[in-house]
């Protein structure tokens, strides 16, 4: 073999660092070698089976003959050199897996690319013609470990990260990974200078066995120094100190130092965040620990656009103060105009606010939160104006969970079927959040893990209607990166299925305003039907009175194509059904009789679409037709823009 240096004691040596050259690493090595002629050679290549799936699919794609065959067009000289560069590659990537008296064959138009008399072959070729390449493999034994030795100071606590057993194929990556997990958990232990160097491989002369050996210095075992900051401005250091996961006298740890960092992050006024550790301690044992920060600019301007064929388009500005009074306070200032067209619409409405949250209120992880809202809206189930208030304290249980409890009022009035009543509501909303999901930015979509949230919410109404009530809502959705089911890239196949179910008791349809009803139909809850469409409807108009419970399902398959398309298909069912109002007395309003829901109907809808990707999310473009239509005022098709996926 090439990598031979020394035979000792009836062994070969290796050095370890070219014996486990890893195959992820000869694919990022292969730059891509353009040769300009005027006379491009065409070229077809053909790549044996190795018998290996893995070893296939590495191979393929470490191959410049044909990662480059249509994007970088070469000479006949080109190709020739390309097929060595080739041989080479491919035997390292051979090694990675185990194979080290392997071989790698390469040929063009049947000739070995060693042959002298090549290049005037291929520049004989008819022009247009495409040289035939062939590429095969005489494959070697795989290699199995034998005996693993461990040279130098190691305390026991860490012997069992290195995680390598004899018998094990001689795969480099495998061989690395071990390495790679001694060293993480030597500096977890606190040993920030440790230094496991790349092992050492002997190989049996007689046998396909190789014996390794790690060297390994643990160094002094050190706490956590004097931590500093670097690049504040108008964030306060105090709030960066109290937000810190770390503390000086902890023992080293480079995974709570990268939550620290995270953690920084996750206060949203940090464009970057940075950690510089000391070269050495310092007399007390401790490692100083700089964190560096790039902080974000403190206003942002952003635009928001959507459409759907039964709400009409929609279009607003937000203006958002990031760091207000320099401990990260968040003030959002919001207008848009909505119901441009549209089949459910009945007029423009707008929707205009302000939010402000203010993190660590009171505890870490804690946040208060002041909302004012104000809402215009010109439907086809009811018209109203609303100015809503609302104060609540979310807190952060952990990373996947999250509660939430607040008050609210609203004043508003509605018109329903011609009559105007007004109302003043005031709820004590309690909520509960799962996100599973690890999502490093809100923009991204998600391919595994769970969002869910329950909201229950006591409610208090004077007005038309005097009545006291609770709605219970609950929301699932999961994802499925099928590449854990099947032989698919990693994020590119998902299955997304989410469901609804709400609840309003204490009070029957004609108690609740409006408002508070649920409705069926449009982009959240079943695509096809229009929204607010699902449901009991008023025997004259056929316009929706909403009802007292929902259900509701999807399940959406989205496929990504190339770095910028997607599509998706999908299908969506629920049902909106009223029960009658409890046996207490209750004055309701004189209201035209509703019809009489068909019990148990289960409307669907199903659609397909198409997404492009851009650095601010996924564009999405959905058309769905109901699977069935069951008044007239059915429309035969919706279509739904927006930016992001629907769930």
């Amino acid at each position: 073999m090439a990598n031979l240096v020394t035979i000792r004691a009836g062994f070969r040596q290796f050095p370890g660092w070219l014996l486990f050259a890893a195959a992820g690493i000869a694919i990022a090595a292969g730059g891509a070698e353009v040769a300009h002629a005027a006379d491009p050679q065409a070229y077809r290549v053909e790549i044996a089976s190795t018998g290996r799936d893995s070893l296939d699919n590495t191979i393929e794609a470490t191959s410049e003959l044909k990662s480059l065959q249509k994007s970088a067009p070469v000479s006949p000289f080109g190709l020739i050199m390309r097929a060595r560069s080739d041989e080479d590659r491919l035997e390292t990537v051979l090694e990675s897996f185990g194979y080290y008296e392997s071989t790698v064959s390469i040929t063009i138009e049947g000739r070995k690319i060693k042959d002298p008399d090549l290049g005037e072959i291929l520049n004989a070729l008819p022009a247009q013609s495409q040289a035939g390449v062939s590429v095969k493999f005489t494959m070697g034994p795989l290699y199995h470990l034998r005996r693993i030795d461990i040279d130098g100071s190691l305390p026991d606590s860490v012997r069992g990260a290195l995680g390598l057993a004899p018998g094990a194929p001689a795969a480099a990556a495998y061989v690395l990974a071990g390495g790679a997990r001694l060293l993480t958990a030597l500096q977890e232990q606190g040993y920030a200078f440790a230094q496991v160097d790349p092992p050492v491989a002997y190989e049996d002369r007689t046998l396909p066995l190789l014996d390794l050996k790690f060297h390994v210095t643990a160094g002094p075992r050190v706490k956590i120094g004097a931590i500093r900051f670097g690049g504040l401005q108008r964030v306060r250091a105090s709030l960066v100190r109290s937000r810190l996961l770390l503390h000086t006298g902890e023992r080293y740890s480079p995974d709570a130092i990268e939550r620290a960092r995270r953690d920084l992050l996750e206060l949203g006024v940090f464009a970057a965040v940075s950690v510089q550790t000391g070269a050495a301690v310092d007399g007390r044992g401790g490692l100083p620990i700089t964190f560096d920060v790039s902080e974000r600019r403190r206003h942002a301007v952003s635009l928001n656009a959507l459409y759907s064929s039964d709400l009409g388009g929609s279009g607003g500005v937000t203006w958002t103060n990031l760091n207000l009074f320099g401990r990260a306070e968040r003030l959002s200032v919001s207008a848009a105009v909505t119901n441009i067209g549209g089949s459910a619409a009945t007029g423009l409405g707008y929707n205009t606010g302000a939010k402000l949250l203010k993190p660590d209120f009171g505890h870490r992880d804690q946040t208060l939160q002041f909302a004012v809202t104000a809402v215009k809206q010109s439907l086809q189930a009811y018209q109203q104006k609303a100015l809503t208030t609302g104060t609540s304290l979310i807190r952060k249980l952990s990373s996947a969970w999250s509660a939430s409890l607040g008050i609210t009022s609203a004043s508003e009035t509605i018109v329903q079927e011609g009559t105007t009543r007004g109302y003043t509501l005031v709820a004590i909303p309690f909520g509960l959040t799962y996100d599973s999901t690890n999502l490093s930015s809100p923009i991204d979509d998600p391919v595994h893990g769970m969002r869910d949230s329950l909201t229950v919410t006591p409610t208090h109404s004077i007005g038309a209607t005097s009545a006291t009530f609770l709605i219970t809502q609950l929301q699932l959705a999961a994802y499925l990166d099928l590449h854990a089911l099947v032989p698919v890239p990693a994020g590119r196949s998902v299955i997304a299925v989410r469901a609804l179910a709400g609840l309003a008791s204490g009070a029957g349809e004609y108690s609740l305003p409006p408002d508070q009803r649920f409705y069926g139909g449009g982009a959240g809850t079943i695509r096809g039907f229009r929204y607010q469409s699902v449901g009991p409807a008023f025997p004259n108009s056929g316009n929706p009175i909403g009802g007292t419970a929902i259900t509701a399902g999807s399940i959406e398959f989205r496929q990504r194509f190339g770095k910028r398309f997607g599509a998706a298909v999908f299908v969506d069912g629920g049902k909106v059904s009223a029960r009658s109002p409890p046996p207490l007395p209750v004055p309701l309003p004189v209201l035209p009789p509703a019809l009489p829901p068909p019990p148990n109907v289960f409307h669907v809808g199903a659609g397909t679409g198409i997404r492009y990707y851009t650095p601010i999310g996924a564009v999405r473009f959905d058309v769905a037709v109901p699977i069935k239509r069951y008044t007239a005022k059915d429309d035969r098709f919706e279509i739904y823009v927006g930016l992001g996926q629907a769930f």
